[in-house]
């Protein structure tokens, strides 16, 4: 089938998996052809904090939602030949989650010694969004100046910093709200609670 938008998704070490899985859950359920990138530490956060024995894009993924056939693309991470290794490739977007202080580094200094960073340089030259969900803290000298170096290369930085004002009941939430956001750096439709519709009435704005 057909799909109307591609967006490019790479894992890397930092904590966080469960975003991940669910902005690659997003942007399946959007009808979003991805192609999938996972680090070695991507790997190891997957198994870590997912249980996952394998990094496969069904395991991300897991069984809530099931993908078109050729929907989901895994590449290896080293293969700098890729076709995400190539500006002719079209695709709507690129997103890193999480991205770890070391991608980040790679990124913002036009290092290209693997696929994720490769595919994010030319991104950029390409002047394609590139969504970099940052999960880090406290944040050092260098993690801010290679965030300003990224920013001012066009690359968004996102750090995955879910607000409280939706009242969120459960971890779920939070982890909608931080996806939805991404999602909406990339364009691509959702229904997830993530909108601030103003201050209620009565005592909400009373203080």
């Amino acid at each position: 089938m057909p799909f109307e938008k591609t967006v490019i998704v790479a894992i890397s070490g930092a904590s966080g998996a469960v975003y991940a899985r669910r902005i690659l859950q997003g942007l399946t359920a959007g009808g979003v052809r991805s192609y999938v990138v996972v680090s070695p530490a991507g790997r190891r956060l997957l198994h870590d904090e997912l249980g996952l024995e394998q990094a496969t894009a069904e395991a991300i993924l897991g069984p809530e939602v099931v993908p078109a056939e050729g929907q989901i693309i895994p590449l290896p991470y080293q293969d700098i030949g890729a076709c995400i290794a190539s500006g002719s490739l079209v695709h709507q977007g690129m997103v890193v989650v999480p991205c770890s202080s070391n991608k980040l580094a790679q990124i913002a200094h036009g290092l290209s010694e693997n696929l994720i960073s490769r595919a994010a340089q030319v991104t950029l030259k390409e002047r394609r969004r590139l969504v970099l969900v940052h999960r880090e803290m406290p944040l050092g000298l260098v993690e801010l100046r290679n965030m300003v170096l990224a920013t001012e290369a066009g690359a968004v930085v996102c750090p995955a910093s879910p607000g409280f004002y939706l009242n969120p009941q459960s971890i779920d939430d939070l982890v909608d709200m931080v996806a939805g956001r991404v999602l909406d750096l990339l364009g691509v439709e959702h229904t997830w609670k993530t909108r601030w519709q103003g201050a209620g009435s009565g005592a909400a704005r009373e203080g």
